[in-house]
């Protein structure tokens, strides 16, 4: 790599990765006169991509070296496995679109408060701002599926806590095309949801508010480059100040590495992509020998823990969004419902519930029940209509739990380095969390099915989460976090860290709408751009109608 005069950078800011911290950079720097380039390493997926991925598994998983160019990926570490999409929309491409915000324990939490900084004052406005731009709205949908998880929050005693879940979906009237209804025609048109439960693997029906939709629209329609199929493997500072960014295609190893030079750049590539890259640049290269130790420390996996119910034959509890209600069991524990319309993979991940926070133990258990029952396993792995009556409960508990995530080379490629999980001080996020199992057990109770653990958790004793956090995480100083609370890392100037890895603990809710708040306040707190740019007035989405669908 090679350094630039400082007059002649090829853009003001690059930012690495399109999910909720890169989308709100590219819009909101665009806005503030910035010349954006955001370089993401998926694909720009059309609708009938989309479509595709439903049946065909190249087009759905994402392990382009092997052909697979879809965008749903899983990572597997010894202490968790992680969940994510690869393209442009990050996350967004296979989230359910809830949008729930952070309780005041998070904001009052030490990690929070030791960064002087008045979140109950000062995060509500952004919170609002981002749940605008992604179009929040009261799920208006209500069927058999919810009405056995309020029936599992009566019998644990908190039927008060449930209700449907807000969400970044259009409902209008199923099926019907109307002109932009957020962001007075300057967005792209809608379609009223179709209530297919299909939100994770993607909306291609236009109802969805996915950030191909909002905030990366409207930042390529003020100027925002977004380069897709650049995977980012290479920073360095440069003589006069400002960066040199190397990327190279995913998986076409003739197309020759690529630069691009810039005055700032802020990382957005998700927890494992953001860390990953860090480390590479301190350890490997170094090139950012500065960035703090605590690097890749008090990675959280929300405490969560991912169970099951398979309904009877006959039963089908497929309509509704993805995730349309949720209760507290308990102050620190929040669970939703899933419908998971498309996810033919989950057929195999499922096996007998079994409570033991031991988990050795508690895998020799599921084993001993798998030999003693294998008809029943053979009889999950051949069921009809399998996904119409499977209903997946996510719960998520904001008790504290970390590990580290730190690069290391495998034990089965020793030539290679990657990220390798470690168990540090302090308490490794649960496999086990009784609370979900008997919520599980409640909710199978109430609909005669059949409870279900993941064998992921069950058997290899994995925390599942697709809520990952920290790892670059806000401190008050380099011996505290990799960042300060304005997002730049501590000892390298105008590089920043604006995705889920900056958050220093567990929300216990889905964090999406936290990442997007943090984003749109780091966005505040940007340096200006140079000379006198036009600046537009940030684009502020109006309050959504009500929806007009009718619960069935």
């Amino acid at each position: 790599m090679t350094g630039e005069a400082q007059d002649t950078f090829q853009a003001d800011v690059v930012v690495i990765g399109s999910g909720f911290g890169g989308a709100v950079a590219a819009l909101r720097l665009t806005e503030a006169g910035h010349r954006v380039v955001v370089l993401e390493q998926g694909r720009h997926l059309t609708d009938d991509d989309l479509h595709r991925a439903r049946t065909d598994p190249r087009a759905y998983l994402w392990q382009p070296g092997v052909g697979l160019r879809g965008f749903f990926w899983q990572r597997v570490f010894r202490h968790m496995a992680v969940i994510g999409a690869a393209g442009v929309g990050g996350g967004s491409i296979v989230w359910a679109g809830v949008l729930l915000e952070p309780g005041r324990d998070f904001l009052r939490s030490p990690a929070m408060a030791s960064l002087g900084v008045d979140w109950e004052t000062e995060l509500p406005g952004h919170l609002d701002t981002a749940a605008r731009m992604l179009g929040r709205a009261t799920c208006p949908h209500r069927g058999s599926m919810d009405d056995h998880l309020c029936q599992a929050a009566q019998a644990l005693g908190a039927e008060a806590t449930f209700g449907p879940v807000p969400v970044a979906i259009h409902f209008g009237r199923p099926g019907e095309t109307v002109p932009d209804p957020f962001f007075d025609g300057e967005g792209p048109e809608r379609t009223g949801c179709r209530l297919c439960g299909e939100c994770l693997l993607g909306c291609p029906y236009g109802a969805k508010n996915q950030l191909t939709r909002n905030y990366l629209h409207l930042a390529q329609r003020y100027g925002a480059e977004i380069r897709a199929e650049h995977q980012v493997d290479a920073i360095a500072p440069l003589p006069h100040g400002g960066y040199v960014v190397r990327s190279r295609h995913p998986w076409r190893r003739e197309v020759r590495p690529r630069t691009i030079t810039a005055r700032r750049v802020v990382l957005a590539g998700g927890v494992l992509g953001t860390l990953d890259l860090l480390q590479r640049c301190r350890d490997v290269s170094g090139t950012l020998p500065h960035v703090s130790s605590r690097l890749g420390e008090g990675v959280r996996t929300n405490s969560e823990a991912i169970t099951a119910v398979l309904q009877p034959p006959g039963d089908d509890f497929s309509e509704g969004p993805t995730i349309s209600s949720d209760f507290h069991p308990d102050a620190r524990t929040h669970t939703t419902l899933n419908r998971y319309m498309g996810g033919w993979h989950m057929r195999a991940q499922v096996g007998p519930l079994v409570d033991d926070d031991l988990p050795a133990r508690r895998a020799r258990r599921v084993l001993a029940t798998l030999a003693r029952h294998p008809g029943d396993q053979l009889a999950l792995l051949t069921s009809r209509h399998f996904l119409r009556r499977l209903t997946v409960l996510t719960t998520m508990q904001q008790h504290d739990s970390e590990l580290a995530l730190r690069l290391r080379r495998s034990p089965w490629l020793p030539w290679r380095k990657g990220l390798r999980s470690a168990v540090v001080d302090g308490v490794r996020p649960p496999s086990n969390l009784p609370v979900a199992n008997a919520v599980t057990q409640a909710f199978a109770d109430s609909s005669g099915g059949r409870p279900l653990n993941l064998l992921g958790e069950s058997v290899g004793g994995l925390s599942v989460t697709a809520h990952i956090l920290g790892g670059a995480a806000m401190g008050r100083d380099a011996t505290q976090g990799v960042i300060d609370s304005r997002h730049e890392v501590f000892g390298h100037p105008g590089l920043y860290v604006a995705d889920a890895s900056a958050i220093p603990g567990n929300l216990g809710v889905n964090p999406s709408l936290t990442v997007t708040a943090l984003a749109e306040r780091f966005c505040t707190l940007f340096p200006p751009a140079p000379g006198n740019r036009p600046v537009r007035r940030p684009v502020q989405a109006r309050a959504v109608a009500p929806a007009v669908q009718e619960n069935s």
